[in-house]
């Protein structure tokens, strides 16, 4: 016996415990021959007497205890580890690893983390911002297990990719600007503009917007956080477009928010491996369905 055996550790705490080998016998449901060849091995693999019978009590020794002390550390925290794998298969706990843009974890993300950590406190979920791209490929390279990504995408091996939700694009403008009720793409297109870099789904969305009316502004800076984008509208630097949630707060007063003419809307899905998830994924997909629209 090359490696200590747990089991062989278990009664002679237990022989250690209760006295002798028949009571240990019996606490472990083992026959009393099995103690008696946990204990022989045990001896064998350390090279030492671990027990010593003394007028029918059975006690450790000097080695006896030192095992036994180490013994009781060892088989605590292989129980502890049991039981912290068996709350992850039920669902009570776990680690679930999820991609998103940053225009999700900017207000929808948030909202469903809140529920999430109300109804199941024990699941941890650690966030990466990344493109829809990056998101797809962690996800088939299984370092992600749920990923919120731009619709459409094509379709991938091994992977689902549900429409989670349908959001507006609106133009965001300084509120000192004459306005229209509605903006169109050459109105906005002959003002300063705000844009995501081109390596985003909604930068691609929106150029095909502008396209559709004859229009190619060029931005006068690209970026990709929103609330950076919103902090340079309200200081009248420029215009922007972006999806916004109808539970979403209104935006700074000094922004105004104008819907699109044609009217423009960003759709988001869920995506993750096909098969069935783990139960604390399959807790997290649950409570983002709830903030699903169509």
């Amino acid at each position: 016996m090359r490696e200590l055996s747990l089991d062989r550790l278990r009664t002679l705490v237990a022989i250690a415990d209760l006295g002798s080998f028949a009571a240990a016998a019996r606490a472990l449901n083992l026959a009393p021959p099995t103690v008696s060849l946990h204990v022989a091995e045990l001896e064998a693999r350390i090279g030492a007497p671990l027990l010593l019978r003394t007028r029918g009590q059975v006690g450790p020794s000097a080695i006896g205890e030192a095992l036994i002390e180490r013994a009781r550390r060892l088989l605590a925290d292989a129980d502890e580890a049991l039981d912290d794998v068996q709350r992850q298969v039920q669902g009570r706990t776990g680690r679930v690893r999820l991609g998103a843009s940053t225009g999700a974890i900017a207000h929808l993300l948030p909202q469903a983390l809140q529920v999430l950590g109300a109804e199941h406190p024990g699941i941890d979920v650690q966030v990466a911002v990344l493109t829809s791209q990056e998101t797809l490929a962690r996800l088939a390279g299984g370092t992600l297990d749920i990923g919120l990504v731009a619709l459409p995408q094509p379709a991938a091996p091994g992977l689902r990719v549900l429409p989670w939700r349908r959001d507006p694009v609106m133009a965001f403008v300084p509120a000192a600007w004459p306005a229209p009720r509605r903006a169109t793409a050459a109105w906005l297109a002959a003002r300063p503009l705000i844009l995501n870099d081109t390596s985003t789904r909604l930068a691609r969305l929106t150029a095909e917007w502008f396209a559709a009316a004859g229009e190619q502004p060029k931005a006068r800076i690209q970026l990709n956080y929103n609330d950076a984008i919103k902090s340079l509208v309200a200081a009248g630097y420029g215009a922007t477009l972006l999806p916004h949630e109808a539970s979403a707060p209104l935006p700074d007063p000094r922004i105004a928010m104008l819907p699109l003419r044609p009217a423009l809307w960003r759709p988001l899905g869920i995506a993750h491996r096909s098969g069935t998830p783990e139960l604390a994924t399959r807790q997290v997909l649950d409570v983002l369905g709830r903030f699903r629209q169509a």
